[in-house]
């Protein structure tokens, strides 16, 4: 079986000023592992609501580290310095708006102000890039409804063939004729 590499980016201005500890990168590698029954090699980042870092790091993690799927936590949101949906958009090739669309209709089930998250999801070569709110919480909540498509959506982008843990999550891929 293929091992996946996986970057995690994490985006907080004081949980890399050492101000909080850093919950989100830690709840995305639980929430990957119950998921993904491949090998998971994990590449991670934390650092603060910068523009140019982010594009910088996101870069580093497709282009560098070859990641087939990088998940950015931090940034969404409506405030002057969350700016990752504008990097990821800067640094892919192409932009899959259903992502973000589906996590806000989930997100909306838990709370109202689901509409002011901005949630995006990309293409960089052959790394799919998925923005996920910060707050731990979020994370499983927004990767759920996603990850079916997820591992297709690798395999389109001719990146690693990922394998789910069926008594945990439900992947979809097309009947081969």
């Amino acid at each position: 079986m293929q091992s996946i590499n996986i970057g995690i980016l994490t985006l907080s201005d004081r949980a890399s000023a050492g101000i909080y500890e850093d919950k989100a990168t830690c709840e995305v590698k639980n929430v990957l592992q119950a998921y993904i029954k491949n090998e998971l090699i994990f590449h991670c980042e934390l650092i603060p609501d910068e523009y140019e870092k982010i594009i910088e790091k996101l870069v580093f993690l497709s282009d560098e580290k070859k990641c087939d799927l990088i998940i950015t936590t931090g940034g969404t949101g409506p405030a002057l310095r969350d700016v990752t949906p504008e990097a990821t958009q800067a640094v892919c090739d192409k932009m899959l708006p259903g992502f973000g669309e589906l996590m806000r209709m989930q997100s909306l089930k838990y709370v109202p102000t689901a509409i002011l998250s901005r949630q995006s999801a990309g293409i960089r070569n052959k790394s799919l890039i998925i923005n996920l709110p910060g707050n731990p919480k979020a994370i499983k909540e927004c990767l759920e409804p996603i990850f079916p498509a997820v591992p297709y959506c690798i395999d389109l982008i001719e990146g690693a063939y990922i394998e789910a843990r069926e008594e945990n999550i439900s992947i979809f891929r097309p009947k081969k004729k």
